[in-house]
């Protein structure tokens, strides 16, 4: 427990002890009083514990109001700090994007002159992978600009049928080439009613979704099961995809949604490390929650949690 969460424990104690000092002192007098204020000091008890109780409790109160002042200072430095450094990090990404486009211009001008010069296979090969790099390259930085500019900009909150919404994810995602070699089905509720819709912008959520579906695509194997799952619980809309591919490690599982974070399953599969970022942010934004759970070797279930808008 860090120190200005424990202060009411310390005012309390200080309290009990103002307290507990001022009793015994009046109790010691009551009990071995000099024998000529023996009558005076028992008089007077009433006013002796009146005075030293009140004496308790102005100093607590003070207590108490000093490190509630001290605590609404620290909350906000705190928040000071965050602010800037959350505006700073903005700044760098932006700066980082103005910059590496700048570059990236002039070297797809350089690779594509590169086909003018020879036709030999090796150099096409070469400006291919050159190529390659380059749009990895930009796709990174679109991504982590997308993502920067999501936490601030304002969303729609227009109603959304989630029904129509995966329906249209189903069909986007078996144009996937690795699609065809596994085993995709989407589970809707039939029965008593349909889902109620949500409040939100559709295409962010399309891009949530489609990142978890493609996400699982890609840790499974040819013949395995991938499962989309949509249903209602109390005032939420869950959505659930579920594969059973490798899984995740559990010394993963805490860090997946941050930028840029890899985990140790996805060494050598492409990728940039901000797809279940963007996730996490569309979700947040959202009001809702993102979770995980996943057991290595048989699969994993990344679930979302929005509130319905009905």
């Amino acid at each position: 427990m860090k120190w200005w969460k424990s202060y009411w424990w310390i005012a309390l104690a200080s309290v009990l002890f103002l307290t507990a000092l001022g009793i015994g002192v009046v109790l010691r007098h009551i009990l071995a009083p000099p024998p000529i204020y023996q009558l005076r000091i028992r008089a007077d008890l009433g006013t002796w514990v009146l005075l030293i109780s009140s004496v308790a409790l102005l100093g607590g109160i003070g207590i108490l109001a000093g490190l509630w002042w001290m605590r609404r200072l620290l909350q906000k430095s705190l928040a000071r700090v965050q602010q800037e450094y959350t505006q700073a990090k903005h700044r760098f990404i932006y700066h980082l994007d103005h910059e590496v486009r700048k570059h990236l211009a002039v070297l797809r001008a350089q690779i594509a002159s590169l086909s003018d010069m020879a036709e030999e296979g090796s150099l096409k090969t070469a400006q291919m992978d050159m190529l390659a790099q380059v749009e990895r390259l930009d796709r990174l930085l679109s991504q982590l600009r997308e993502l920067a500019e999501l936490k601030e900009r304002e969303i729609e909150r227009l109603p959304v049928d989630v029904v129509s919404l995966l329906q249209e994810l189903m069909e986007t995602i078996r144009a996937h080439p690795e699609c065809t070699r596994r085993r995709v089905r989407l589970m809707l509720p039939q029965a008593p009613w349909p889902l109620p819709p949500l409040r939100g912008d559709r295409d962010l959520l399309f891009q949530a979704f489609f990142n978890l579906l493609d996400n699982a695509i890609k840790f499974t194997r040819p013949g395995d099961w991938i499962e989309i799952r949509a249903f209602e619980d109390q005032r939420s809309v869950v959505i659930e995809v579920a594969d059973t591919g490798c899984g995740i490690d559990p010394k993963d599982l805490p860090h997946i949604f941050e930028e840029l974070y890899r985990g140790s399953n996805a060494r050598g599969r492409e990728g940039s490390g901000l797809g279940l970022a963007l996730v996490k942010a569309v979700v947040e934004r959202h009001d809702g929650a993102v979770s995980v759970r996943s057991r290595t070797g048989q699969g994993t279930v990344f679930t979302i949690r929005l509130p319905s808008g009905s």
